[in-house]
């Protein structure tokens, strides 16, 4: 085996500084765990990974046993190291997940008040809603009452200059780089004040 070769990567090193080798692993159950802990399917993983999905389809199945270069594709697919396809998660650790949304290819939903970008959308089962908003309101009378909903939210004003409404507080003006964090079942409204329309970030929770 060569010393970049997978038995070598999959050591891990201990806090003490020894380093023990990881137990044996199905790489193909792995594979598969990690492929669905992103909500991909055998398709999408493949095309990510840069493999064929019949490659892709045996070496979840233990029909394979996938060179290194084919490791390595998987690993930069799955945006990770090529030990963590050895190396399960700690007891009680959450697999990691990740979406890139680039510029340009976000999901528009366009209401009368707003237009939103939808980022992450490719996770589900998400525990926050994250997306880009281009504020048209100008007035609170724009709005056909209060928004509430379930759940914590939070601002950060991109772009010009907005004035949040809320239910139980006094209309605050917030400018570029300035945010807030308040309760989403409090009735809560954006316009924009400045002369363009302003662009905000909101994270929603969504447990």
């Amino acid at each position: 085996m060569t010393e970049n070769g997978p038995d070598n990567l999959i050591r891990v090193a201990r806090e003490n500084g020894e380093s023990s080798v990881a137990q044996p692993l199905d790489l193909g159950a792995r594979v598969r765990e990690l492929r669905k802990a992103r909500d991909w399917t055998l398709e999408q993983a493949a095309q990510q990974a840069g493999l064929a999905r019949s490659t892709l389809s045996k070496i979840e199945n233990g029909q394979m046993s996938p060179t290194y270069d084919a490791l390595k594709k998987l690993a930069v697919g799955l945006e990770i190291s090529v030990p963590q396809l050895f190396t399960p998660p700690s007891k009680g650790q959450v697999n990691g997940r990740m979406a890139v949304t680039r510029n340009g290819e976000e999901t528009a939903k366009v209401t009368t008040t707003y237009e939103h970008d939808m980022l992450a959308e490719v996770l589900t089962t998400k525990k926050m809603l994250p997306y880009r908003t281009r504020v048209r309101a100008r007035t609170f009378e724009d709005f056909d009452g209060w928004v509430r909903h379930d759940g914590e939210e939070f601002l950060y004003v991109l772009t010009g200059h907005v004035r949040l409404y809320t239910e139980f507080y006094e209309p605050i003006e917030l400018r570029r780089g300035d945010s807030a964090y308040y309760d989403a079942a409090m009735g809560h409204n954006v316009v924009s004040i400045s002369p363009e329309d302003a662009t905000i970030l909101w994270v929603t929770s969504l447990s």
